[in-house]
């Protein structure tokens, strides 16, 4: 937030000393930061990871969109703060012969300072709300326990993650508008004098922080020496499979990079672009979602596929199966399975009509998700679907505020929230096994890679990794500790 801000200003202030020198750029710029304020946080961040150079995955990005969205306020109050100066002032500083710099900085600025620090001020505050959500995209902060608090129903972990991002807007807030007062034009100049020797001193700071937040993304080159960067999407299971290479990795002494927990499909994006080496995925998602098929229920026939395909798109590896499927499952509360003696999909379709269903936007608009399920059981709830984030679906069923969701076959949570997963009887979802996804490009420099993938292979249950998932998800233990004891008894 810190180094957000300082770029921001540094850009901010002086474009807007310029919009209020020449009039006509005043209304195209303006325009282009109201866009760029208007622009959902997660698009943008999906939106810079391709772009070479400024994207990418972890703090890098997480800065520049933080900027983007700080330049907004700081262009518009420095010009609203520099035209709000009394033209009686400048009149007065013209007859007594000073020059268009000296007005500027011995006039309009002092004057104008209050309100430009109020958009500063703004900007701030702005940025931490986008900063927690950048978790999504790697770069770590408080967002990353906000998000852990949704997928695994903790509100211990919520807190921890909303609370300080609160008291840290709050003392931002706080801290610029005691500024604000320094700045006012009737502020003691020695006064002024020690909050500039403050702002000194923290630009000082910052140019020690961006060396450091750029070090936080290192790029993941082909050099076989370079560490390893795995990444894992946002949910337990990913994370646990993501850990599980990146130990035995480790184990050869080869060092490791861990992006984890990244929203949506940026793990693919992140891979095709070369900003992570290995993450991984399920086959049926990338059928359908990745590769936009049409769902097929024969496994062998989706693996080959993907791995064909992959190859000659992406230039991208599909490892074998790690042995077990986590496919879309169909969940209701365990207590209304048993006093309804429900066990398949089609057992519920005739009480669905009484029943709420919220589904996470993935499953709403994929190809093998809710159109697709909904003409294949002819199944219609009291009301349209809530449409979710996909952690939240699970709080939301087992507190009664929906009747059916529809989660992953082994999510810990089923256990711990005492659900109940219906059998797909008509056989409508497509396999979804669990492989590794590596670019070729760094599996052939480093054979290491191919010795992982291979030592994976069918080396984990359904019924394994759903007990893995409940000891993260229901007994709040680290991935990492589960993990470690994992491979201490498989002797991998």
């Amino acid at each position: 937030m810190l180094v957000s801000t300082v770029v921001a200003v540094v850009i901010g202030i002086p474009t807007g000393i310029v919009l209020t020198r020449k009039q006509s750029l005043r209304g195209p710029i303006l325009g282009v930061a109201n866009v760029m304020q208007t622009v959902p946080s997660l698009a943008l961040f999906g939106f810079l990871i391709p772009l070479p150079f400024i994207g990418g995955i972890g703090a890098r990005t997480a800065i520049i969109a933080l900027v983007l969205y700080a330049l907004l306020p700081i262009i518009r109050n420095t010009v609203t703060g520099i035209l709000g100066v009394d033209p009686a002032v400048r009149e007065a500083a013209v007859a007594m012969g000073m020059t268009g710099g000296q007005i500027l900085r011995q006039v309009e600025l002092p004057l104008a300072m209050s309100v430009i620090l109020t958009g500063v001020r703004v900007a701030m505050v702005i940025s931490v709300g986008v900063a927690t959500i950048a978790a999504a995209v790697g770069a770590g902060g408080l967002g990353v326990y906000i998000f852990r608090g949704l997928r695994n129903y903790d509100n211990t972990q919520l807190l921890a993650g909303a609370l300080p991002a609160a008291l840290l807007a709050l003392a931002a807030d706080f801290s610029l508008g005691v500024a604000e007062k320094y700045f006012a034009p009737e502020a003691h100049s020695r006064s002024r004098a020690l909050l500039a020797t403050v702002v000194l001193a923290c630009l000082a700071l910052v140019g020690f922080l961006i060396p450091w937040s750029s070090a936080s993304n290192p790029p993941s080159g082909s050099n076989a020496a370079a560490p390893v960067v795995i990444g894992s999407k946002d949910f337990s299971e990913s994370i646990l499979l993501a850990e599980l290479a990146a130990q035995l990795l480790e184990k050869k002494g080869i060092p490791v990079v861990r992006q984890f927990e990244l929203g949506g499909n940026l793990p693919h994006e992140a891979l095709i672009g070369g900003r992570i080496d290995l993450y991984p995925e399920y086959t049926g998602t990338s059928f359908t979602a990745i590769l936009h098929h049409q769902p097929v229920s024969d496994p062998r026939s989706v693996y080959e596929q993907v791995k064909r395909e992959y190859a000659v798109q992406f230039n991208v590896q599909v490892g074998p199966p790690l042995g077990f499927e986590n496919t879309f499952a169909i969940l209701i509360r365990g207590a209304d399975a048993r006093r309804l003696n429900l066990k398949t999909i089609s057992d519920a379709v005739p009480h669905a009509r009484g029943w709420r269903a919220g589904f996470g936007q993935d499953f709403m608009v994929r190809a093998d998700g809710y159109p697709g399920f909904s003409k294949t059981y002819a199944i219609v709830f009291a009301e349209q679907p809530r449409e979710m984030e996909f952690s939240l679906t699970y709080i939301a069923l087992s507190s009664g505020k929906v009747d059916l969701i529809a989660g992953n076959s082994t999510d810990g949570r089923i256990e711990a929230l005492d659900l109940r997963q219906l059998i797909d009887d008509r056989r409508y979802f497509p396999p979804y096994e669990a492989v590794y996804m590596v670019r070729n490009e760094r599996l052939q420099r480093m054979p290491a890679l191919q010795e992982i993938i291979g030592a994976t292979a069918n080396s984990i249950s359904t019924e394994e990794m759903r007990r893995l998932n409940f000891e993260v998800d229901a007994n709040k233990r680290r991935p990492a500790d589960v993990i470690r004891e994992w491979l201490s008894k498989k002797q991998l």
